[in-house]
């Protein structure tokens, strides 16, 4: 038994500092930024990159690289020719509810543009999915999100025409599918989501308006109506640097 003097308490993580010490230049900076952009508060615009440089005393490629990891965390926003800082993230929670009103719930103001309204034959991986015959027509609906006029996520969602044969006819793009289906007497009875996370294609970035480097969260969601049926399938995409989910757990259950 060792009865020398008692071991330290393990020193909390030190974060992003390796166990060797040695910090890279870049991640300095960042930290040095961070304090700056608790200083100025969201909204509040950087100074330009020939200030920051000349400030901190590095070069302009490496202010960049900490640049790049702030904007990559979501911590800053391209506004204009200049960069500010970002407000807090958007929490959508992980529950059988709209884009709407998760967005809502955060105090801003949600939105959606139409990007295609399509009619087309189930392929047989779609035709699965929806619980309907191969070769049936099935709605393609393909929609820009919004959060205060930003543009935030790109949401496509299938469902077989025969569930909503007037979706092309009486429902508004800009506002809530979900509510369209309440309002058309349609319940959904629970789901099957997935979350990953992917690059844009050049094409969903640049209907995003966001570079093609920057991390998305990809929502995969199967959904079922009240009798337990398959109703529809949706792949939403957002900004992981304007998004988080939440989900609330209970207690485990003992077996």
């Amino acid at each position: 038994m060792n009865h020398g003097s008692p071991r330290p308490p393990v020193a909390p993580a030190r974060s992003g500092v390796p166990e060797h010490g040695r910090v890279p230049k870049y991640y300095l900076v960042k930290t040095q930024l961070e304090d700056l952009l608790g200083e100025l508060g969201p909204g509040g615009r950087l100074p330009t990159e020939i200030e920051l440089s000349a400030r901190y005393g590095v070069a302009r490629a490496t202010l960049r690289q900490a640049l790049r990891d702030l904007l990559l965390e979501g911590r800053l926003r391209r506004l204009g020719r200049g960069t500010v800082v970002a407000g807090a993230k958007i929490e959508q929670p992980l529950s059988l509810a709209s884009y709407t009103e998760g967005v809502t719930r955060q105090g801003l103001r949600p939105g959606r543009t139409l990007v295609a309204l399509d009619r087309l034959p189930a392929d047989p991986g779609l035709a699965g999915a929806l619980g309907v015959e191969e070769d049936e027509p099935v709605w393609h609906l393909e929609r820009v999100l919004y959060a205060d006029e930003e543009r935030v996520g790109l949401e496509s969602t299938y469902v077989a025409v025969a569930r909503v044969p007037r979706l092309d006819g009486d429902f508004d793009p800009a506002g809530s599918f979900y509510a369209y289906l309440r309002a058309q007497g349609l319940e959904l009875g629970g789901a099957h989501e997935r979350i990953e996370t992917v690059l844009a294609t050049p094409r969903e970035a640049l209907l995003i308006g966001t570079p093609p480097a920057l991390p998305m969260l990809l929502l995969h969601r199967r959904s079922r109506d009240a009798a337990g049926a398959p109703f529809e399938q949706v792949r939403t995409l957002y900004r992981g640097d304007r998004f988080s989910f939440t989900l609330d757990l209970g207690a485990p259950t003992a077996h």
